[in-house]
Parts: structure tokens; C-alpha cells; sequence
């Protein structure tokens, strides 16, 4: 129906309600069917083009009735009140009394008729979409302003294909109400029960302000039922219209870490990166990448981008010249590997950098167990290389990616990571150059990270392959990783440790379930199998060895270590030794120097 042929229809049943509204009043108050009176006609004549008038003024015949909702009545309230009035004025005038009565009576009817036309019509479109069988079922975790703003417009929206069947919300005031039409079922210990007798195929999860743990909570209860289980996108996307509600997100693996994102101090990182040089190495690697999507928004003069693979830094060199086209400052790109201590001096004497964030390195654990010479190169000499041409050329902060493998590690790949600690340690105490290191644990969705291996596994069929059933990690997002390094450069005073607060760690079997859950798999379906510990490998990882933790936070979520004692001799000694050593006796000589105890008497030199 086109708007000329609604305004047609409206004005017709508007007049004709206007007119039963003040002959019942009169009939009621007078006892009367006597109507071709002066006061009658100046009633009707004053109210009927009052109300045409203000309908039109307050937009009334615009709305969309089976929409409507508490802001329409209120509309009909000023309508209705306005034209009273002017009624009422208008009997004064011509009358020289007003007729209270009939007029009270007459606002009465008029406000019950009026609403009761418009909201009669959103009950019968209410009633037709619930009564359709196409859509699935389900259930809104959830009746704060989130879920009701959900669950109005799935009932609105029947391309969702959703209907609302019931709520679910941890809030005891909101429980055993119905909110919309919906009841709320209970608690979230209610979902299951209310899956299996609501017949529910669908749950939405609605609460945009639920912490992490919080979620996870929730997400297991999910999981116990066969419903697809997705959850709400942010809040002000719904309402700046990015996405629709019809745009429900699936609950990631990220979304399960239990630990809220940290925060950045803009401020203090605008003031070492804005306008300055960076450059990052293993700039096309996952961290690497990442550190140069957060750096960009800050405006750097020049961003570096530095690695071994042409085919990786090409790619993030188009994704940011792309997504960043207004960028003033310049996108450099510079292919070289660090083994080259001419390459790495070089780039730093022709761009100057002013902060260096060291990403490059080898990480996958396994590997490096069989090939413990590239580890060295790679880890330690590049690592080497990169401080010491920083260190030549003036560098302000030089900020080293390390990990969790390098406390107390049992593998190559932590054990180097180590030592390129304590050579970045030792330049810092006779360089003019802060430099620091950033240990977090393992990065969900890098290159060596176990979440791809698992979703491989379980879009075969599975089973999924877990190490060990007591196996278990710290975990953490690309960005929040990428985050703390940028953060520990703004933080850094040279020689320090960074540590981010990374929660609880996670058994990685959960985590494993946890994925195949997310899939829409059971995980009798798709089965777990324990494959044993692979070579270097822990069942638990650290952060920081006794000696080296400071319990207060210098920054909310990051934590600072004490500088441990160095072995730079001892380092010296293995790289001039390298070329003559069987893989076997230099795996135990790294892991020797890295878990090395100092003595009291053991003499330190920072010299390499």
C-alpha cells in the first residue's frame, strides 16, 4: 500500500473514530442521542480538525503500526490531549463554558480507540510470525537492552529466519517475567533444560558486555545441547547499521580465552612512535604483520618493513597501502635476511630508525629440535646482528619478541630464544639504545599455532591429535600480542622483561573440544587422540623464573621481570664453536648456557 492510499485509509477511520468517540461521550454523560446540537457540533468540528492537524504535526499517519511500541502511544497521548484542548478552548469561545465532562469521557474514548486501531494490526503481525513454522526456534541469552533490541527485531524480521522463544538471564528480578511477549526461562544453568523442552534449534548469545570467562561459562552450558549457538556482533554496530541483526556472528575460539584485551596507553605510544622511522622485522610473519597494522594508525614518518619471504612482505605491503590509503608517511619495503650483519647495518644507516620492533625468528618447536644450527643462526646470530646495527646507528628502542619457551626451556627453539634475550639484555648496559624484551605464550591463529592444525583435523573428520591429556598453555589473540609489544616500547627503560597477564592457561584437550564444539561436531563424532610429547616439548609453560618477577604491574596486564645474569661469554664461545658441533652437543650446550644458575663469583662480560 503506497503512502497516498494509507493516508486516505487513516484520515477515513481517524474521522470516523473521532465522531463515535464524542456521540458515545454524549450518550454516556447526557444519556442523549440527541446530537445536532450547538455544543455537540462545535465538539465535533473542534476535535476532528484538531486531530487531522496534529496528526500531521506529530507525524502520526508516518508510522510504520506494526512496528509500533511505547514511543507511538505517546504520540497518540499529544495528539489526542492537544485536540481536546483546542476543543475545550474552542467552547469557551463560541460556548462561553466548557463541558468537562463530555470532554473527559471523549479524551478517554478517543485515546483507547485510536491506539487500540494501530495496535490491533503490529498484534496480528505479531501473531502471523510467531504462527511461522519456517523459522527455527530459539533462544535469547540475555534480556537486557541487547537481547530485547534482538529479540524486537527478529520478530519484526522474518528474513532471519529466527523466531524468539524464550529468554535466558542470570538476573533474578528479570526471571519468571515475560519480556516482548517472551518469558524468561532462568538462569544460564537453564539452557539446557530449556533447549530440550522449548525444542530450541537455535541460541543466540546477547549480553555484548559479557567478560570472557563469563562467555565461556555460558558457551559450555551451550555445548551440552545439539542448538547452533552463535553470538550478538558489538552493540553500537547494531545501531550505527555496520551490521544487522540478522548478522550473528559464530562464538570463536578467541571469544573462550577468559581474559579481557588490553588496553592501550595512546598517548605515551604516540609520543616514541608518531612521527618517527619503525621498522619491523619478520615484518610478513603473523606478529610481524600484525605490529604493523596497530603502528600505522599512529602515523609514523617511514614504516619498515623488513623480512626474509618476498611473497609475505609484498602481501602486507599491498594490505596496508589498501586499507590505509590516506596514510601520509612512507611504506618501505626491504627483502634480507639477518645472517647478513652487512644487510642489517646497511638498512639501519640508510633509514635511521628511531624504534626497531625485532619480530623475525624461528618458532615451531618440533623443527627446530632437528635443525638446533638454523635455530642459532636465526634466533641468535640474526637477533646479534639486528642489536648491534641498531646499537651502531642510534636506534632509540629496540623492542625483541621472546616467548614463554625461553623460561626454563627444554627445546632449542626456547633455549635461543633465551640466550637473544641476554644478548639484547647485555647491549643495553653499555648502549645508548633501550632495549627490551616481550615474552607472551603461544598467538592463536599464527603460523605455528595449534588452532590451524585442530580445524584441518576436524574438517577431515578428525580425530583431533593432542600431545598429551595434561598438556597445557598460556594463549593469546595476534592483536593483544602485537598490542604489548607496541605498549613495552612506550614502557621501555632499557633491560627489562615484559610479561603480559595472560589469565588462566588453558589445557590444550579443552581447547581441543572446545573447537570441535564450535564446528557443530560432537566430539564423539569426531574423537581425540593423545599422541605423546613431542621432542622439547613441557606439559606447562612459565612466564618468569623465581628470580626474575616483580609482582606489581608497571601497566594494567603487564607485568615486569628483573634482569637474571647474563652468559654472554658462554654465548661467544658456542657461536665461534658452531660450525664444528654435532646437532646432538649443541642442543645440550644451548640448553645448558639457558638453564645455567649463576654463582656469585661468575664473572660478567658484556662485550660481543
Amino acid at each position: 500500500m503506497t503512502y497516498k492510499q494509507r493516508l486516505s485509509l487513516f484520515i477515513l477511520i481517524d474521522s470516523s473514530i473521532v465522531l463515535t468517540a464524542v456521540f458515545v461521550s454524549l450518550f454516556l454523560v447526557k444519556c442523549t442521542l440527541e446530537v445536532f446540537i450547538l455544543p455537540t457540533v462545535v465538539s465535533v468540528i473542534a476535535i476532528l480538525l484538531s486531530h487531522h492537524f496534529f496528526s500531521f504535526r506529530f507525524h502520526l499517519y508516518r508510522k510504520a503500526w506494526e512496528y509500533a511500541s511505547l514511543g507511538e502511544l505517546l504520540i497518540i497521548f499529544k495528539v489526542v490531549t492537544s485536540s481536546i484542548i483546542v476543543a475545550a478552548i474552542l467552547q469557551r469561545i463560541v460556548l462561553e463554558e466548557i463541558f468537562f465532562r463530555l470532554l473527559a469521557v471523549t479524551w478517554l474514548l478517543h485515546i483507547l480507540l485510536i491506539g487500540g486501531s494501530r495496535f490491533c494490526w503490529r498484534m496480528y503481525r505479531d501473531s502471523i510470525n510467531r504462527e511461522n513454522t519456517d523459522q527455527k526456534r530459539t533462544l535469547v541469552v540475555g534480556a537486557g537492552a541487547a537481547g530485547t533490541m534482538v529479540v524486537r527485531q527478529l520478530l519484526k524480521n522474518k528474513e532471519a529466519g529466527l523466531l524468539p522463544v524464550g529468554f535466558i538471564d542470570d538476573d533474578p528480578n528479570k526471571q519468571q517475567l515475560d519480556i516482548m511477549g517472551i518469558p524468561v526461562i532462568g538462569g544460564s544453568h537453564k539452557i539446557v533444560w530449556a533447549v530440550n523442552h522449548l525444542e530450541i534449534e537455535h541460541i543466540v548469545i546477547a549480553i555484548p558486555s559479557l567478560k570472557r570467562k563469563d562467555l565461556n561459562t555460558i558457551f559450555q552450558e551451550c555445548a551440552e545441547t545439539d542448538a547452533k549457538t552463535q553470538i550478538l556482533p558489538m552493540i553500537e554496530d547494531l545501531v550505527t547499521g555496520k551490521v544487522s541483526v540478522k548478522q550473528f556472528r559464530d562464538v570463536q575460539v578467541e571469544d573462550l580465552l577468559g581474559r579481557e584485551p588490553i588496553q592501550l596507553d595512546i598517548t605515551r605510544i604516540s609520543q616514541y612512535v608518531t612521527g618517527k622511522t619503525v621498522l619491523v622485522t619478520g615484518a610478513g610473519g603473523s606478529i610481524g604483520s600484525e605490529i604493523c597494522r596497530q603502528v600505522i594508525p599512529f602515523h609514523p614518518a617511514r614504516l619498515i618493513l623488513l623480512g626474509h619471504g618476498e611473497n609475505s612482505i609484498y602481501s602486507i605491503e599491498m594490505e596496508l597501502k589498501e586499507s590505509n590509503a590516506e596514510f601520509p608517511g612512507e611504506i618501505i619495503t626491504e627483502i634480507s635476511d639477518m645472517q647478513d650483519a652487512g644487510k642489517m647495518e646497511l638498512v639501519m644507516r640508510t633509514y635511521r630508525p628511531d624504534v626497531v620492533y625485532h619480530a623475525a625468528a624461528h618458532k615451531h618447536v618440533p623443527l627446530m629440535e632437528r635443525n638446533p644450527e638454523e635455530a642459532v643462526k636465526n634466533n641468535v646470530i640474526g637477533t646479534m646482528n639486528v642489536a648491534q646495527a641498531a646499537s651502531l646507528y642510534g636506534v632509540k628502542t629496540f623492542v625483541m619478541i621472546s616467548t614463554d619457551k625461553a623460561v626454563n626451556p627444554t627445546s632449542v627453539m626456547g633455549a635461543t630464544k633465551r640466550l637473544a634475550e641476554m644478548i639484547v639484555q647485555a647491549m643495553d648496559r653499555h648502549s645508548g639504545t633501550r632495549f627490551v624484551a616481550v615474552r607472551f605464550g603461544n598467538v592463536l591463529g599464527s603460523r605455528g599455532s595449534v588452532i590451524p592444525l585442530f580445524k584441518r583435523q576436524i574438517e577431515k573428520g578428525g580425530p583431533v591429535t593432542v600431545t598429551h591429556p595434561d598438556m597445557i598453555r598460556y594463549f593469546m589473540t595476534i592483536p593483544e600480542a602485537s598490542r604489548l609489544v607496541i605498549q613495552a616500547g612506550a614502557l621501555a627503560k632499557g633491560g627489562e622483561v615484559f610479561v603480559l597477564d595472560m589469565g588462566d592457561p588453558v589445557k590444550i584437550v579443552d581447547l581441543a573440544k572446545n573447537l570441535i564444539k564450535l564446528s557443530g561436531n560432537s566430539v564423539e563424532d569426531i574423537g581425540v587422540e593423545f599422541t605423546g610429547i613431542r621432542p622439547g616439548e613441557k606439559l606447562f609453560e612459565e612466564l618468569l623464573k623465581e628470580e626474575e618477577v616483580h609482582e606489581q604491574q608497571i601497566y594494567p596486564k603487564i607485568y615486569i621481570g628483573k634482569t637474571s645474569e647474563l652468559f654472554i661469554e658462554d654465548i661467544q664461545d658456542l657461536l665461534e664453536n658452531l660450525a664444528s658441533m654435532e646437532k646432538a652437543d649443541l642442543r645440550e650446550r644451548l640448553l645448558q648456557i639457558a638453564n645455567r644458575k649463576a654463582s656469585q663469583d661468575t664473572p660478567l662480560s658484556i662485550s660481543i
